[in-house]
């Protein structure tokens, strides 16, 4: 093979694994694991639009199959369908300070950067994973800002667990906690984001209804 010919077939695998690399998220979004798809998982994102997806729609945008809370935007955004029992996954990355929520049967389970200084003094049911102010999560399981964190959110009546990064950080019955009688009676509601103004990125959304 004459020296040019081993040039160009150099280059053209050099851009060709460039080009895998940097492949929009929604390549990841266009279809869930095998696996995950034999338990049930659907996709409640598509990566391109917010179709299924009501409120808030000007704080929120899809952009290279990431739904983003904008910085300065944000609000309550919400799915458009209701689930009952489920198991929620996704995964998120903050910006460095960065706050929001997932909205489960219209309470709210923290997303946090707690290594924020700003978040030194708030109360340890404000801290990642925490079921807002009624159940705090256990901490240390969340990555620095800028990084990927993965997330489980599981709702079985009135049994709410929480894991982040493969650690559980929440596992409660709500009808034994004091002043969450009401919570653990709502059966069912929307999934959806609470931006508070800060850049959060969301990805791989999706939902397995039990």
């Amino acid at each position: 093979m004459h020296y040019w010919s081993i040039t160009l077939v150099l280059c053209l695998g050099t851009i060709s694994a460039q080009g895998a690399e940097d492949a929009p998220a929604q390549a990841a979004e266009s279809s869930l694991a095998q696996d995950e798809v034999a338990q049930g998982f659907v996709r409640i994102f598509d990566g391109q639009s917010l179709d299924g997806w009501r409120g808030s729609t000007d704080g929120y945008l899809a952009e290279d199959g990431l739904l983003v809370c904008k910085k300065q935007g944000g609000g309550n955004l919400f799915t458009v369908r209701e689930f009952g029992d489920f198991v929620f996954r996704f995964e998120f990355k903050l910006e460095p300070g960065g706050n929001n929520g997932v909205s489960v049967r219209g309470h709210e389970i923290q997303v946090l950067d707690d290594y924020a200084p700003k978040h030194e003094k708030i109360k340890p049911c404000q801290y990642h994973g925490s079921i807002y102010c009624t159940v705090p999560a256990q901490r240390g399981h969340t990555k620095p800002a800028g990084q990927w964190n993965t997330e489980e959110i599981r709702c079985q009546g009135s049994h709410w667990k929480v894991t982040v990064n493969d650690a559980v950080i929440v596992d409660v019955d709500l009808a034994t906690v004091p002043g969450a009688e009401a919570l653990a009676r709502r059966t069912k509601g929307p999934l959806g984001f609470l931006g508070h103004g800060s850049l959060v990125e969301f990805r791989n959304l999706r939902v397995k209804p039990l």
